[in-house]
């Protein structure tokens, strides 16, 4: 792989940083905000999960895709005590490479190739990785299991994990949910000058609406996980963030959601938010606010 202009990489590694502190400062039901701790993460691990920036780190040089998402994991590592940013590392790594990857096309079709061209050895270094901060609730896979060698290519090991980990479905079905839910969400939220707070929750809510976050399925089963997408769906059916009654069942969930376990937090719709994110601030949202 050709490495871009230093330009261009730097502002795709900027976008994903900003997309990292855009999904962390908004007050999501459920996840560490600016006013709302775990009992071992705080919002500013977050902050400095976000620098450097996590998941372009390398991207635009020869580094494959796996030995991208396994430095930036070391590298938050050395920021924050506990897991922060795996799943935005996995989502947000072959972003950066697609929009650096030479070539016409959309930003779709170039992460389409990027996914497809993942190797043995990606999957090896993703696997180091995810092994390295141990994520509440994997279990154990009967193919392909996290805990062993993978024989087979990222995007392959990936498919075989779909319908029990929304990262997963993101590599098995070319980021759907991200290109067809949330990033759609977001631009929708901004074109109706929603402020980038209350659009970042918007879409959250949708994603959480849309199917059961796979991080409390793990944990607590599929009811929990159906439980929970009915509540989201309830608070954007009262007007989410924009009406006083929606603002209003958003805190009331933010509440349900919250144990000293963290047992019922939305981690996967986080990350898949922060996806959505960063391929709208990649398709030039930024500039695009009202």
């Amino acid at each position: 792989m050709t490495p871009p202009p230093a330009r261009q990489a730097a502002d795709v590694a900027a976008a994903a940083q900003l997309a990292c502190l855009l999904e962390a400062s908004a007050p999501k039901p459920g996840n560490v905000t600016p006013f709302a701790s775990f009992r071992d993460t705080t919002y500013e691990d977050f902050l400095a999960s976000a620098r450097p920036p996590p998941a372009a780190r390398g991207a635009g040089s020869p580094r494959s895709l796996g030995a991208t998402i396994r430095a930036a994991v070391e590298a938050t590592a050395r920021w924050a005590p506990s897991n922060t940013n795996l799943g935005l590392v996995l989502l947000l790594a072959p972003l950066a490479r697609a929009e650096l990857r030479p070539g016409l096309g959309a930003l779709r079709a170039r992460l389409a190739s990027t996914i497809a061209d993942t190797t043995v050895a990606d999957a090896r270094d993703a696997y180091v990785a995810i092994r390295s901060v141990a994520p509440g609730g994997l279990g154990r896979a009967s193919e392909q299991d996290v805990a062993g060698t993978p024989t087979a290519t990222l995007r392959d090991a990936m498919a075989l994990a779909r319908d029990r980990d929304a990262i997963a479905r993101e590599y098995a079905t070319d980021f759907e949910t991200t290109f067809e839910i949330g990033a759609p969400a977001l631009r929708r939220a901004r074109s109706d000058g929603v402020a980038w707070r209350e659009a970042v929750v918007e879409v959250y809510l949708t994603l959480l609406g849309a199917s059961p976050d796979t991080h409390i399925v793990r944990k607590l089963g599929m009811d929990a996980g159906v439980t929970v997408q009915r509540r989201a769906r309830a608070v954007l059916d009262a007007g989410g963030v924009r009406t006083m009654a929606g603002r209003d069942a958003t805190a009331a969930l933010d509440r349900e959601l919250r144990d000293e376990a963290n047992t019922l937090n939305p981690g996967a719709t986080a990350d898949l938010t922060g996806a959505a994110i960063y391929v709208v601030l990649l398709e030039g949202g930024w500039h695009g606010r009202p």
